[in-house]
């Protein structure tokens, strides 16, 4: 494959592994402008120009997601076959790359949604191997550092997005920016192809069953329902901007409050990957769900005021900076090396089940009794899913 090094090529070293590190997150980036450049206004386009209800974008977030991380379990385990990340990672990055700017020929929300669903398809196929690669980079003891750094450079992507497209808005319209998002995910393929190197494992069974057998420990399975329970609860950051709308913000302007979410997000994935190791991945986590339990809280109790919805976006970033990073450096931690493809697998599978629920109820809550009802139900899932990550919290040292 062009641009790919055989894993005997490869120096064993940490300088090459935070260097490997560093291209991934150059190519998350580029692709981040992409992606959000388009994520910022899509609630707006689908829920306001094409009259989608909130339950609808709820199962259009929900059903995304939920495919893609059903292709994160199969991407997983394949990647653990081959013995190779780098194919499987290309082919996602590509997919995604040529889907996205055909949400510019969209005239209903199933046009959209076919669209959403191919995106998050290229998204499911490539993120296993892609964090099993970013894992196979650098020591163990420096996972919550590796996957920090990377989310970190990621979500500079994400603030350059929803910049790009509250400055070029007025210009382009909502359509030409779905265009115009192939010029920075054509550079992220170029990036990938040529300065991502892989690292070749051992390949092992291809019996998903049985290698997830293997990875379930009761540890792991304790951990997997702690973060259940949260994700059951856990609304997509769609109806935070359409929070904003309710509270009053403009069109263009809640381009800027996404970019407020992002900004959060970048301030802290690499200080929590930090702290996270240093005081414990789990502790770091714990706070996090604290943070959306706040920011669960100031959506319920905000009622009126558009300056209000910049605060509630960034606390809600400061939640996906922190838990995102953290849940997916806990995964090496439970599982052997040579099935971090279908350990991450698993995790993606409970997280991708309950992420459909979580957007489907929220969503019907607001629709059919109120903004208040859908924030309750969010509050009452993530302060059960605290109690359980205390518990882990408490237990694991002993463990």
């Amino acid at each position: 494959m062009i641009g790919s090094s055989d894993a005997s090529n490869a120096k064993p070293s940490e300088e090459l592994g935070i260097k490997n590190v560093t291209n991934l997150g150059i190519v998350s980036l580029f692709t981040d402008v992409s992606t959000e450049m388009i994520l910022g206004i899509l609630p707006y386009f689908v829920t306001i120009e094409l009259g989608a209800t909130k339950a609808l974008l709820g199962l259009m977030e929900g059903a995304a997601e939920s495919l893609n991380y059903l292709f994160r379990v199969f991407s997983g385990a394949i990647s653990d076959r081959i013995g190779r990340r780098k194919p499987l990672v290309l082919l996602g990055y590509g997919l995604s790359t040529f889907a996205k700017p055909l949400f510019a020929v969209a005239t209903s929300w199933t046009d959209v949604l076919t669209v959403r669903l191919a995106d998050r398809l290229g998204k499911g196929i490539r993120t296993s191997p892609r964090d099993a690669l970013i894992s196979d980079s650098v020591r163990e003891t420096r996972s919550g550092r590796a996957f920090g750094l990377h989310r970190s450079i990621d979500q500079l992507g994400a603030i350059v997005g929803p910049t790009l497209a509250f400055l070029l808005l007025p210009l382009l319209g909502t359509r030409g920016l779905f265009w115009l998002s192939f010029v920075p995910g054509a550079i992220a393929l170029i990036v990938l192809a040529f300065f991502v190197r892989d690292r070749k494992t051992p390949g092992v069974s291809t019996n998903l069953f049985k290698n997830a057998r293997m990875v379930l420990t009761r540890k792991f399975r304790v951990f997997l329902v702690v973060m259940g329970i949260f994700a059951l609860g856990a609304y997509n950051f769609s109806f935070v901007l359409v929070k904003a709308g309710a509270l009053g913000v403009e069109k263009g302007m809640i381009l800027l409050v996404y970019t407020t979410l992002n900004v959060a997000t970048v301030v802290m994935g690499l200080p929590s990957g930090v702290l996270a190791d240093r005081f414990g991945r789990d502790k770091i986590l714990a706070v996090g769900f604290g943070v959306f339990f706040a920011a669960s809280l100031a959506g319920l109790m905000t009622t009126e005021g558009a300056l209000l919805a910049f605060p509630i976006a960034f606390i809600y970033g400061s939640y996906l900076g922190i838990s995102e990073t953290l849940q997916r450096a806990l995964v090496p931690s439970f599982v052997s090396n040579e099935l971090k493809g279908t350990g991450y697998a698993v995790y993606y599978l409970v997280i991708g089940a309950c992420s459909l629920v979580a957007n489907l109820v929220f969503g019907a809550l607001w629709d059919q009794f109120s903004m208040s009802a859908a924030f309750t139900y969010s509050l009452a899932m993530s302060s059960i899913a605290i109690i359980g990550m205390i518990a882990l919290v408490l237990v694991r040292p002993r463990t």
